[in-house]
């Protein structure tokens, strides 16, 4: 009985068995509170092995792929590159135009002492250069990305000459993590099923009513980046209906990023779907963990939009060439922002302190963010992570398109 159980868990299509975790999940917090206690427990499960199993994997991936890896590879890096920073500044200035659509004030009535915000930008540059030196053992247990991304990438380039039977081991170990990942991925529905309970539950739809209006503009910016310039973005290189990748990314990758709320444990997620979209692993085993570093569209609407609605709550009168600046810095600052659950809000203060915001101020605009986390901090994560992926896919996707080669079936998932 139990053996068949499996067996017919194993052969339904993963995303079926998410959308019936996500809707026991919230049945449970709907009408049997008293379980969540005991189903959260799957969510948190989920979460810390997404997040203990990233580290190492994106180091083994980025080594092997490193070491064995071919011209071609690192050059197809740039255009992908090239697309996030595009996609992260584009984000940014739908922000600041919704922002100016639809001017929103808040309630400063929040006071957080013991956040400690970066300075400004240069801190934030500086903290970033200091990343890619931390000592590698620190990197691997602390999650720092841009540590491990640095470390990886230079043992790869130092095996790059070493006997096959190294390179041949170091690919064994690829594959032996990654089926790890994939045992891991496997236990999503009830991950899923435990973390919505706990967020509907703890915060419920009752303690967003006084933010609605904000929230409204976020997920108003959160929806044009991901349905309207994303695609257009893609069709621009792909001169293709852009909307199948699109939706793909989204279903496959925001839907875990919306609930796990973090980009840095989305990065298996992202690593299985582009191995499933056909894309070249030397290229995604490093373009995909960079993404979920310095590829942050939400990040930078975040940042935009709350420091704008900190600027209408004190009454400064933002013209157009200091909302370009902010936009830069929104930029800039989103690629600053931590892969983690809430990082951008950290960012804040530092555009904040382009209109001449004190720190005081802006780190009340930092509190609000946090009340209003459990929508804007998933859908934020969901339109970084899903970008990751996307943005990988179109950047090898356009060689195929200028060749003549590119089908329909290229942009969807093989099964």
């Amino acid at each position: 009985m139990l053996k068949a159980i499996g067996q017919k868990y194993q052969e339904t299509a993963l995303i079926k068995l998410i959308a019936a975790g996500l809707v026991i999940g919230i049945a449970i917090a709907l009408f049997i509170p008293d379980l969540i206690p005991i189903v959260s427990v799957f969510g948190d499960l989920f979460v810390k092995a997404l997040k203990g199993v990233a580290p190492i994997l994106v180091f083994i991936l980025v080594l092997n792929a490193m070491a064995q890896k071919s011209a071609d590879a690192g050059a197809a890096m740039k255009p992908i590159v090239r697309l996030y920073v595009i996609g992260t500044f584009l984000a940014s200035l739908v922000g600041v135009s919704m922002s100016f659509l639809f001017p929103t004030t808040l309630k400063l009535t929040v006071n957080d002492a013991e956040i400690a915000p970066p300075s400004g930008i240069v801190e934030v540059l500086h903290n970033l250069v200091l990343s890619v030196v931390d000592n590698p053992i620190h990197a691997l247990t602390t999650a720092n990305y841009i540590g491990i991304l640095a470390w990886a990438i230079l043992a790869g380039l130092a095996l790059h000459a070493a006997s096959d039977g190294t390179k041949t081991l170091l690919a064994d170990f690829a594959k032996a993590i990654t089926k790890i990942v994939g045992w891991v991925i496997r236990f999503a529905p009830f991950g899923i099923m435990g973390l919505v309970a706990t967020a509907i539950g703890e915060s419920g739809v009752e303690a967003l009513i006084g933010y609605a209006k904000l929230l409204a503009v976020l997920m108003g910016a959160f929806f044009a980046v991901a349905l309207i310039m994303n695609p257009l973005i893609v069709f621009f290189f792909l001169r293709r209906n852009p909307y199948p990748l699109v939706l793909t990314t989204l279903k496959e990758s925001g839907i875990y990023a919306f609930f796990t709320r973090s980009s840095a444990a989305n990065i298996p997620v992202n690593l299985s779907l582009c191995k499933r979209l056909g894309l070249n692993e030397d290229v995604y085993s490093i373009s995909i963990p960079l993404g979920a570093t310095i590829n942050m569209s939400g990040a930078a609407i975040t940042i935009a939009v709350l420091s704008l609605a900190a600027a209408n709550t004190v009454g400064v009168d933002v013209d157009m060439p200091t909302a370009l600046l902010l936009s830069i810095i929104a930029t800039v600052g989103a690629c600053g922002a931590s892969g983690v659950a809430g990082g951008s809000l950290l960012l804040i203060p530092v555009s904040c302190a382009s209109f001449g915001i004190g720190s005081d101020i802006a780190m009340q605009v930092v509190g609000v963010g946090f009340i209003i986390g459990v929508l804007q901090d998933s859908c934020e994560t969901a339109l970084n992570s899903s970008g990751d992926a996307l943005f990988t896919a179109t950047a090898e996707l356009t060689e195929k398109a200028k060749a003549g080669t590119l089908t329909d079936a290229d942009l969807v998932v093989k099964d």
